[in-house]
């Protein structure tokens, strides 16, 4: 495994960066910050493409919708509203057409986008829903929760397939493998684990952190670890970051990460 060395820093919000991510082609990156902005960046030069304002995060809403924007145009094409309160994480399905959601009163929903609808309720959590996602070919998702439990479900049926337990704290992401054979988590109780789908029992547990571990990629102690799935070792460890590394993302292809933290701004790795 090749050595990550920083390319460059990205530096325009004014407060905590709380989530990067790289667009499927690997050629933008977006940013969400408590400014209240998110802003698209081009992933090779570092330029910024565009803002949208009035925003919290790129994951929560506390008025209850999720707002879908056209990065291209810069624009609002649509609003998904709902009556429930928090929304704590959403999510694309791999082909565009589904968007998951956890929220604050237990439960994950299921919103088709051309319509608006939200075509799917999924119950069998007993806390807040704080994490979920589509397996690669959108036929699952996987959520977590306050209530230290992780739910397998079946996209075109909502059945609840299998229930994964073991944390001694919140889960507050949860992540598929790229071949969808395993789920990773991470816990306030300062461990990732990662988990046979097949078996439905843990394989695996990291224990990395001397601190709580709120996404697979966000450490407290202002690391950003890369791990090998296969053998559970930290491959590199990134220490450039002053403050607290919120988000730390992948490209598609591998050969780039890029990293949120604490002191505003954004590290790009390659």
């Amino acid at each position: 495994v090749r050595d990550f060395e920083l390319l460059m820093v990205l530096q325009a919000h004014s407060n905590a960066v709380s989530s990067v991510r790289f667009s499927a082609d690997g050629c933008k990156i977006v940013s969400a910050s408590y400014d209240r902005t998110i802003r698209i960046w081009d992933a090779a030069s570092g330029k910024q493409l565009q803002t949208f304002r009035g925003i919290f995060t790129a994951r929560f809403s506390p008025d209850g919708t999720i707002r879908l924007w056209d990065i291209n145009t810069g624009n609002e094409v649509m609003k998904l509203k709902n009556d429930s309160n928090e929304i704590w994480d959403v999510n694309f399905s791999p082909g565009g057409k589904y968007v998951v959601s956890g929220l604050q009163d237990n439960t994950v929903r299921l919103w088709d986008v051309q319509s608006g609808i939200e075509i799917k309720l999924l119950l069998g959590h007993s806390k807040a829903v704080l994490s979920t996602q589509f397996s690669s070919d959108g036929k699952m998702i996987v959520s977590s929760s306050s209530d230290k439990t992780i739910n397998l479900w079946n996209v075109e049926s909502g059945e609840r397939l299998k229930q994964f337990k073991g944390h001694s704290n919140d889960v507050t992401s949860v992540k598929f493998s790229p071949d969808d054979k395993f789920i990773i988590s991470c816990s306030l109780d300062n461990t990732i684990r990662i988990w046979n789908i097949e078996t439905g029992r843990e394989w695996k547990i990291l224990i990395e952190h001397s601190n709580h571990v709120n996404d697979v990629k966000y450490f407290p102690d202002g690391r950003a670890i890369i791990m090998e799935l296969e053998l559970g070792k930290r491959i590199q460890i990134l220490e450039v970051h002053s403050q607290s590394v919120r988000s730390v993302d992948v490209s598609q292809n591998g050969n780039t990460i890029a990293s949120g933290s604490d002191d505003c701004k954004i590290r790009i790795w390659g």
